[in-house]
Formats: structure tokens, C-alpha cells, sequence
């Protein structure tokens, strides 16, 4: 099966040209602010086109049906992510938000994803990581990116429960289910590898940490879900409610681990 790869970026920046074309007709027949449990294909130009339904077929492609009728198969390789449930958008931040982006009521505490404990184990009280091999790989990508261990560990139990082979329905894969589109950007060659899976996930979640603020955890997550436009298009955690349930879970594990990381690198 040839692979997606081999596409050339004029080839990707004309397949983006067409799909908003069709996403713009969507907007003009159906609108946009009512209420749709449809899903939202986020490209990886960070355009974005809701959908009545989506199948991976094979490795490197993706079936979209469109709302209203219709379907479109495209590579797998230029979507960033997938979310399902998208929900009428928020009231507008007020101006006097910071940045124009507010945080949310999920982040119950200010707390830097940047805190970092050398005693996070597999023996740990917390129960976050399993005896297994990826511990060490947790521990070096959390050294690496300065990313408290804890919090990668809460991702990865999220996001594939330890599976390091995991792939989802919607194609993302490995520990830390990383996209095609986004393995490629953080120079992840084996998403299968725990390493090379963990390391990328750890340097996605260090940019959103710059992006949103280290002790914006829930912007951090939701970002890491939904995508960052997303983020800064809603100003704070989207309405989505996969995006929201996702955001909840992690910091819930996160917070359990709260007292073995403590210490700043």
C-alpha cells in the first residue's frame, strides 16, 4: 500500500483548498451555531470541517461523510485530530480575560505541569504507572521536555491504557495516540516504540505548556485533545463533550499523583 508520506505538500495544501471550499458551502446551508452532535475533522493547517461520520480504511486513508449527504475519502496523514460531539460554542471570554483566553472551571488549582518528582515509580502509591517497561521512557521524556512524570503517565493511561500498540477508530496511535499528521511534525518515526511515542507526546504537551502557560493544565489538555485553535477559538476548554470528559479524567489522575511530584526541575 503506497504510503501517505510520499504526497507532496502541494498536493496536501490543494486537498486543504478544496475541503474548505466544502466546508464553507456546509457553513452557508446548515450554519453553525446551533447545537451538532457531529464530529469536527481538525486539518493539520488548523482548519477544521464537521462531519456526519468518519472510517480509517487501511493505514493511510480516511472516509468522510459529509453532512447532508455524501462522502469524501482523503489521506489520513493531514488531519491532526478528530473530536467527537461537537456542542453550540460558549458566550464569548469577556475583554478583561488575559490574553483572550480564560480558564476554565475543570482547573480547580494552579499548579505547573512542570513539577517534576524523581520518586514517581511503578511501585508508586499513585498507581498511575503499571509495572512495565515504560516507566524509564516516562521518566526520560519527562527529564527532557520538563514535564512532570506524573502528568505523562495520567495522559497515557487516558489516551491508550498503557497499550503501546493501541490504534483508535480514528487512527491515531500508540501510548500516547499521536496522529499521523502530528507524529510527523514532532519527528516521530516509530509510533509503535514507547520511546519515540513518549518523547513526542512529552514535546507536544512542553509546546502547549509555552502556548497556554505551564499552570494552565486544563487549556494544556484540552489543547492536546482538541487542538490549540480550538482552545483559543473558544477561549478556554472547548464545548465538546469528549474534549471536556477527557480534560476531567486527566487531571482526576493527575491530581492523585499530587503529592509525589512536588520538586521543580
Amino acid at each position: 500500500m503506497p504510503a501517505v508520506h510520499s504526497l507532496s505538500k502541494k498536493n496536501h495544501r490543494f486537498i486543504l483548498h478544496r475541503l474548505s471550499l466544502v466546508g464553507g458551502w456546509l457553513f452557508l446551508l446548515f450554519g453553525v451555531s446551533r447545537p451538532c452532535a457531529a464530529t469536527l475533522v481538525v486539518f493539520e493547517d488548523g482548519r477544521h470541517l464537521r462531519v456526519a461520520s468518519y472510517e480509517v480504511v487501511g493505514d493511510d486513508r480516511l472516509t468522510l461523510g459529509l453532512v447532508g449527504g455524501g462522502t469524501m475519502t482523503i489521506p489520513l496523514d493531514i488531519v491532526e485530530r478528530i473530536v467527537d460531539d461537537e456542542y453550540e460554542r460558549p458566550l464569548p471570554v469577556p475583554e478583561s480575560a488575559p490574553g483572550g483566553v480564560a480558564t476554565d472551571p475543570l482547573a480547580k488549582e494552579k499548579r505547573s505541569v512542570r513539577a517534576f518528582s524523581e520518586t514517581l515509580s511503578p511501585s508508586s502509591s499513585s498507581g498511575l504507572i503499571p509495572s512495565s517497561p515504560f516507566s524509564s521512557q516516562i521518566l526520560e521524556a519527562a527529564k527532557q521536555h520538563r514535564i512532570d512524570p506524573a502528568l505523562l503517565a495520567a495522559v497515557i493511561r487516558v489516551e491508550s491504557n498503557f497499550v503501546s500498540w493501541a490504534v483508535s477508530r480514528k487512527g491515531a496511535r500508540g501510548l500516547m495516540q499521536l496522529m499521523p499528521a502530528t507524529a510527523r511534525r514532532l519527528g516521530v518515526k516509530r509510533p509503535f516504540d514507547p520511546r519515540d511515542n513518549i518523547g513526542g507526546g512529552a514535546a507536544y504537551l512542553a509546546e502547549l505548556a509555552v502556548r497556554f502557560g505551564e499552570t494552565n493544565a486544563d487549556l494544556i489538555l484540552a489543547a492536546y485533545n482538541a487542538g490549540e485553535n480550538a482552545v483559543e477559538e473558544f477561549g478556554g476548554v472547548p464545548p465538546y463533550r469528549e474534549t471536556r470528559d477527557y480534560v476531567k479524567r486527566v487531571l482526576a489522575l493527575w491530581g492523585a499523583a499530587a503529592p509525589l511530584s512536588h520538586a521543580a526541575l
